[in-house]
């Protein structure tokens, strides 16, 4: 599924529509480089999901953990990391999590969720271009779910 992001604010309609049709557990693969957008759509995806006060970036904490109807969602930006074994120390093995967004998931490679969704963000002249993929059948689910609503920008309703 590719979408035309115009501005940042159509970067946060998308993580609010990831919010409103994610499945209970869910793991989300952020790709693209720095200023794509990977922490704004997650920021907002936090907030539709109910998330109060401040949302910082994990970009020195490695994660953000923050309370989500039905458990936890971890927010995590992996660029500072060297080796996937860092995240051995991070404490990501409990059962806690019920959404992971994770920027940067290559850099974590095996130590990670395989990923529901891929979110691939471009900068496009003066807006973004986002390529969602499913990675696995419920993630496919997610974007059948995600086409179905009609709110996403410049995407027509049922087109998968």
């Amino acid at each position: 599924m590719q979408i035309a992001l115009a501005d940042s604010e159509a970067t946060e309609a998308l993580g609010r529509a990831l919010a409103s049709t994610r499945p209970p557990l869910a793991a989300v693969h952020l790709h693209g480089d720095l200023g794509a957008g990977k922490s704004t759509l997650a920021r907002a995806l936090l907030r539709e999901l109910g998330v109060q006060g401040p949302i910082r970036s994990p970009t020195y904490t490695l994660v953000e953990r923050y309370p989500v109807p039905g458990g936890e969602a971890w927010h995590l930006d992996l660029y500072r990391i060297g080796d996937a074994t860092e995240l051995d120390f991070l404490g990501l093995d409990g059962g806690e999590a019920t959404l992971w967004l994770v920027e940067w998931p290559e850099r974590g490679a095996a130590a990670l969720p395989a990923a529901d969704l891929h979110v691939h963000l471009a900068q496009a002249g003066p807006g973004r271009r986002a390529w969602l993929e499913g990675g696995t059948p419920s993630g496919l689910d997610w974007l059948a779910a995600l086409a179905q609503t009609g709110s996403l920008p410049g995407f027509p309703a049922g087109r998968p």
